[in-house]
């Protein structure tokens, strides 16, 4: 099956096109997965969002062939889900819970996985591996940090170094589309950036495609696109900027000796304020400059706030 396209005009092929998508639980009222439909174009970087219990662990475990929809479609890689095997050929998934054999050694673990996956023919031991995969090894784990501990059995490891083990054995093969499922959780500060700065080279040598789920929204500040999720049903779609733009607004933040006078002022210019202790004024398009020149009383505090994602996202699930 060919790769689906993007819309005429955009320019872009979509790597992942998944349509009226349903997934219900036997004994359920309601669907864990509304019937959603969205598209990610090749190389984007695609945060899928929301609470817990919103949809986001079914929908990935849908499009990474570990459960099988209700009803609806999708089109991963180029290949349909009723395809499983050539789907998993062409992704890399990050589960959220671990997946390795706590009996073999963390070089084992990726070893097999690269056997599983047909990079590389079999061998008893790693210094009998072919020198691509010896590499491939040093490279993503001298990147992860755990280098010194790929010849040690997992079962000795923590739970952020199993975290990073199931990262490198993810990226081995190269994958078209990068399934991460809460991939940074259990990782410290250095690890996270790490990873991120690494899967933002491989996607601009490799167009490879990610397909994000955290809770960490920073993380998602960097994405192409967002779709938030509550209850099963897509409730906001866009890139961030634009979601930002929609659901919250910029603000300037002033205040002064004389608190009253400055009230008082602003009551009396009909400007918009909120005391929450100190005087929020929406900036509604206005420059921030143009808004200062026409107050009078001396101001000891002035900073203009530009509202994150993570108020965008507050908004959107206390709307919905």
């Amino acid at each position: 099956m060919t790769v689906a396209t993007a819309p005429a005009g955009t320019g872009l092929r979509d790597t992942i096109t998944v349509t009226d998508l349903v997934k219900r639980y036997k004994g359920a009222e309601l669907n864990a997965v509304d019937g959603i439909s969205f598209s990610v174009h090749e190389g984007e970087l695609f945060a899928l969002l929301g609470p817990n219990g919103a949809g986001k662990t079914t929908t990935i475990s849908i499009l990474t062939t570990t459960l099988a929809p209700t009803s609806g479609t999708a089109i991963i890689g180029g290949h349909d889900l009723r395809d499983p095997s050539a789907v998993r050929s062409a992704v890399g998934i990050i589960f959220q819970k671990p997946s390795l054999d706590l009996n073999l050694t963390a070089e084992e673990n990726v070893r097999l996985h690269a056997i599983l996956y047909g990079l590389f023919p079999y061998r008893p031991f790693f210094a009998l591996m072919p020198i691509g995969y010896r590499e491939r090894v040093r490279e993503l784990s001298a990147i992860l940090g755990i280098e010194k501990e790929m010849f040690k059995p997992v079962k000795t490891f923590s739970g952020g170094m199993k975290r990073k083990l199931e990262i490198v054995r993810s990226l081995m093969h190269r994958p078209r589309v990068l399934f991460l499922d809460e991939p940074t959780s259990g990782l410290d500060a250095a690890s996270r950036r790490a990873l991120w700065d690494y899967l933002r080279e491989v996607r601009a040598e490799t167009k490879a495609t990610v397909f994000l789920t955290t809770h960490y929204l920073d993380e998602a500040e960097d994405a192409d696109r967002i779709c938030i999720l509550d209850k099963g049903a897509i409730v906001v779609e866009g890139s961030p900027a634009r979601v930002k733009a929609d659901l919250t607004h910029e603000y300037l933040v002033v205040d002064a000796a004389d608190r009253d006078a400055l009230r008082n002022e602003l009551t009396a210019k009909d400007i918009t304020f909120k005391e929450s202790p100190l005087f929020e004024l929406p900036l509604e398009g206005r420059a921030a400059h143009a808004l200062l020149r026409s107050i009078d009383t001396p101001l000891t505090t002035v900073c203009t706030v530009a509202p994150s994602l993570e108020d965008a996202y507050i908004k959107v699930l206390a709307r919905s």
